[in-house]
């Protein structure tokens, strides 16, 4: 099969310096709209991965995407995101990026090409094979991701991918790879573009998913979230208020009591 870097093909766009904003946000606007109909392709390989996620995670394992640059940084901030919207153990999902923390901030230079250190990183979390690898990575040649998952993969450990180029050296050393095929960037190569907004809808899709699967939402509500603020104390309270058809003021009490919209409802109805 033939490798084609779409990722960094020709924008179909030209002289973007010649544009007015409004020109600019029109074919900006444009080519986002193409992101939406690529995920929906490949819905089928994300629900196969998901899966797999779920059922790594049940039996205790840990879910770990790495990447490097725009990649690695959206991992880090979907992971992030799990322990206060779903209550989830800040060490059942990890995000991983070339470079370390740093990197998170302001690009570490050469990290990504550093064919090791993806491996090392991993080992430093006592990585097994209860636990599930997704490398991140537009082009789908990061050395930094392809080593990693080459090596968990030599290990047994579950490995996904997410790339945005078909037929890539990184979805050769997945289990579960899944090509979002979004096409040239409005900005040349400007991979953080729309490979970036797939790469996320991909990874909300998976967190959210496999949060669900196992138990974190109930009905559509967030009642293992971490109320760590006042306007999710607010809507803690006001899902207590509408789950049990309760006043505002007995809502909050129950909150107040119990420090968990899942505890209050369950302690509420087994007093009924």
């Amino acid at each position: 099969m033939v490798f084609t870097k779409i990722t960094e093909q020709d924008s179909l766009h030209i002289n973007l310096e010649q544009k007015s904003v409004q020109e600019l946000l029109q074919g900006i606007y444009q080519e986002d709209q193409k992101v939406i109909g690529a995920v929906e392709l490949v819905l089928p390989e994300i629900e196969i991965l998901i899966s797999r996620v779920v059922a790594q995670l049940k039996k205790g394992g840990r879910l770990f995407y790495i990447g490097a640059g725009t990649s690695g940084r959206l991992g880090i901030l979907d992971a992030s995101e799990c322990p206060p919207t779903f209550g989830s153990d800040p060490d059942q999902v990890i995000g991983i990026i070339a470079g370390g923390k740093t990197a998170v901030y302001r690009a570490v230079e050469n990290a990504e090409d550093n064919i090791n250190q993806g491996w090392i990183d991993l080992q430093g979390y006592g990585i097994s094979s209860n636990d599930i690898v997704i490398g991140i990575a537009a082009s789908g040649t990061t050395p930094y991701v392809i080593e990693a998952l080459r090596n968990a993969r030599g290990h047994q450990i579950p490995t996904g991918s997410i790339c945005c180029n078909p037929n890539s050296p990184l979805s050769a050393v997945s289990d579960f790879p899944i090509e979002v095929i979004v096409g040239p960037e409005f900005v040349t190569g400007s991979s953080r573009m729309k490979a970036g907004t797939a790469q996320k809808l991909i990874l909300n899709m998976i967190s959210t998913a496999s949060m669900i699967q196992l138990g974190h939402i109930r009905g559509n509500k967030m009642v293992d979230m971490q109320m760590t603020n006042e306007k999710l104390k607010k809507r803690a309270i006001k899902i207590v208020q509408e789950q049990l058809s309760i006043s505002k003021k007995e809502a909050k009490a129950l909150i107040l009591k119990h420090k968990s919209i899942r505890i209050a409802l369950d302690q509420y109805t087994s007093n009924e």
